[in-house]
Parts: structure tokens; C-alpha cells; sequence
């Protein structure tokens, strides 16, 4: 699930409850009417979720800058990696990072005649 999405089902999770809500005390029965001490707790542990969803969406903003600022880093340095051998088998393999291309939720690395994803990077040299 996307950062986004997260934070819009938060927000229709909200007002789903609302309306449920509006409805209860449409039809609640006069002689017992709704605790407002509930409803009160409920409405708040709704908007404290939303908080946590939209602190959880800031946060992977915050990553995603960081990694974008790692990655760069890199650029002219050695990197090692698992790339995969001529005869098909796995290797663990070193070249020198010429590139960073950063797109959609990954940033790769353009090393040699590999891509290689950020994440997979074992180890790095000067």
C-alpha cells in the first residue's frame, strides 16, 4: 500500500465512522441515548490514526531524500554486488558506480554493464 493511499483510507475510514455515527444518533432509542464519553474516545482514536498516517507518509518522504542523497554519494565509487556470471550462475561482482537513476520507488545504480538496485549493494570502496 502506498504513503497516499494510507492516508486517504485513514481519511475515509473518518468519515465512514461519521456517518455511521450521524446515523446511530438518528435512530438511538431516546430512553438510552449514546454515551458521549464513547463517542468522544472513538472520534479521538480515529484522529490520532490519521496523525500516525500522515506522520508514517512524512517519514518516507524523509527516506526517500535520504536514499536519493546515499545513492549520489556513491557516484565514482566501487561498489560490490550479486550479479549473475556468464554462465548463469551468481557471483559476487565489483565495478565502479557511473551513474544513479532514480524512478518510481527505486533508485538503481548504473554500474558497468549491470543496474544494479540500491539495496543491493554489499559493500563499497573508495
Amino acid at each position: 500500500m502506498s504513503q497516499t493511499n494510507a492516508v486517504s483510507s485513514a481519511s475515509e475510514l473518518q468519515m465512514d465512522f461519521m456517518k455511521l455515527l450521524v446515523t446511530q444518533l438518528q435512530n438511538q432509542n431516546p430512553l438510552e441515548p449514546m454515551d458521549n464519553q464513547d463517542m468522544a474516545a472513538q472520534l479521538a482514536q480515529f484522529s490520532q490514526l490519521q496523525q500516525l498516517e500522515n506522520m508514517n507518509s512524512s517519514f518516507g518522504q524523509v527516506l526517500k531524500a535520504v536514499q536519493t542523497d546515499y545513492a549520489g554519494s556513491l557516484m565514482g565509487k566501487d561498489v560490490s554486488f550479486v550479479g549473475t556470471a556468464s554462465d548463469g550462475t551468481l557471483e559476487t561482482k565489483t565495478g565502479r558506480v557511473e551513474e544513479v537513476v532514480l524512478g518510481g520507488d527505486d533508485i538503481t545504480l548504473l554500474v558497468g554493464n549491470y543496474q544494479v538496485r540500491l539495496a543491493d549493494v554489499l559493500s563499497i570502496r573508495d
